[in-house]
């Protein structure tokens, strides 16, 4: 299936807000409303030159740098019980205050290979993520070209990769107050994060 996506497919790509942004060494806050957050460590590619409508052969030479994320979800809005038809509500499921832990360095583009980085993610000092950036659906020249075709990328714009197999929902193990992710990217750094529950 996922050889057949990469053939035929297109991404599947959706909005994230600055304000979802947090530190890597910063607390990640789990709302009072939220649930069933979880986890999603990437690779995170910094736009450095405008982009709209730019082909796969052209689109890394619009990327400045690579960085860490950890698109951190509440599974619980990701869809609409409501609204069915809708689909999939990742504006409210995303972009929770804290839920983009991003960084610590901006590694610019010429000191990194996006093709063959290691992703892993450790809740409490257990691995739950760990796998190539090799095995991505769509790598990330195709990522870049797909976003530009209706949207002009501007400097500063973040491209995130999609996060390997492993986050909560697959191991039945959902993010809590006093849980420690560590996130490492190859050559990226490394970030880490408490959770903490919201004060209300």
């Amino acid at each position: 299936m996922m050889d057949r996506r990469a053939a035929e497919d297109e991404p599947y790509a959706f909005i994230g807000l600055p304000s979802s942004v947090t530190g890597p060494y910063d607390d990640v806050v789990i709302p009072s409303w939220c649930t069933k957050p979880d986890w999603e460590l990437e690779l995170a590619a910094v736009i450095g030159r405008p982009a709209y409508r730019v082909s796969p052969a052209d689109a890394l030479a619009h990327v400045a740098g690579y960085t860490i994320a950890n698109d951190v979800t509440a599974r619980e809005l990701v869809f609409r019980r409501d609204m069915p038809e809708i689909g999939t509500d990742w504006l409210r499921a995303k972009n929770a205050p804290t839920f983009t832990p991003l960084g610590p360095y901006l590694v610019p583009a010429g000191f990194v290979d996006p093709s063959g980085l290691r992703v892993t993610l450790r809740l409490n000092g257990d691995v739950m993520q760990d796998e190539s950036t090799a095995d991505m659906i769509f790598d990330v020249a195709r990522l870049v070209a797909y976003a530009s075709r209706t949207t002009r990328l501007l400097p500063g714009d973040l491209v995130l990769t999609g996060s390997p197999a492993g986050n909560g929902m697959h191991w039945g193990r959902l993010l809590r107050p006093g849980d420690v992710m560590e996130g490492t990217v190859g050559g990226l750094g490394s970030q880490r994060n408490r959770c903490v529950a919201e004060e209300v």
